[in-house]
């Protein structure tokens, strides 16, 4: 993997930045080789690191497949990074309604279905999981999905309470499946844009004109197994398809508002 890319390019604006995708892997804890992928090492220490520059104000720490349904890595991490993060999880079928709550109170936010590499709990199952975390935690579905498969899916994620698709949909050629779950309510991270096959900025301005709250941003890093990693310039690129009010939305109001990260909603002390 190529390591991510630093340029001279300026902070995300007067909101900060909400990064709603990054991966933290971290040695002490397990990891399992997915289709023969093993991560290389991206600490919260690297994190921060390559970060410093961004005017971070807080973000969605991802499981990725190779961490299957260990939760102790994202907890550490979550605790390290502070009340602006919070987490998003695999986990399986049978998890207890007791365990749920302990990973709210962690800070975890959502769960996630990964349909591209595997990891986590199985498709069919993916309606019943969705509808218990959400009535019990409020919590979210993301999912990793190429948007020309969505049709498949569209009936059962468009009738869930809350959900959200990574990476742009990863094809443009399955825009318009992404674009009417979009209509039902679903949101987009506009994350991973070397992942993106298809032109990004037109697939960003597309899903903000059906809903101007949708788009979330995120620096996908360290951008495992990406084409290419994170770019400085993937702010800037956004700030450029978009005029400022909307820029800042995607770069920050919007994943606040889905993630609800504590040090955002909880009260002072």
């Amino acid at each position: 993997m190529n390591a991510p890319e630093r340029e001279s390019t300026p902070g995300p604006g007067n909101g900060g930045l909400f990064d709603s995708h990054l991966h933290i892997i971290d040695p002490r804890f397990p990891v399992t080789a997915n289709q023969g992928y093993v991560p290389p090492t991206f600490t919260v220490d690297d994190y921060t690191t390559h970060t410093a520059h961004l005017d971070v104000t807080g973000g969605a720490v991802v499981s990725g497949s190779f961490q299957e349904f260990d939760q102790e890595y994202l907890c550490e991490a979550l605790a390290r990074l502070g009340p602006g993060f919070v987490g998003v999880t695999q986990l399986p079928a049978d998890v207890t309604n007791e365990r749920i709550l302990e990973l709210q109170h962690a800070g975890v936010r959502a769960v996630r279905f990964n349909a591209r590499r595997g990891g986590g709990t199985p498709l069919d199952q993916l309606d019943e999981l969705a509808r218990r975390v959400h009535e019990i935690a409020g919590w979210h579905v993301e999912c990793y999905v190429d948007a020309r498969e969505l049709h498949e899916l569209a009936p059962t994620l468009a009738a869930l309470p809350a959900v959200s698709i990574d990476h742009l949909g990863l094809n443009a050629d399955g825009l318009n499946h992404l674009l009417r779950l979009v209509e039902r309510g679903a949101r987009v991270k506009a994350t991973g844009f070397g992942r993106f096959t298809g032109d990004v900025p037109t697939a960003m301005r597309a899903i903000a004109d059906v809903n101007e709250n949708a788009l979330i941003f995120g620096t996908d890093l360290p951008s495992t197994r990406a084409p290419r990693p994170f770019r400085d310039s993937d702010i800037t690129l956004v700030r450029e398809t978009f005029e400022e009010s909307q820029a800042n939305r995607v770069l920050h109001d919007n994943a606040v508002d889905l993630y609800r990260p504590p040090a955002f909603t909880d009260p002072p002390k």
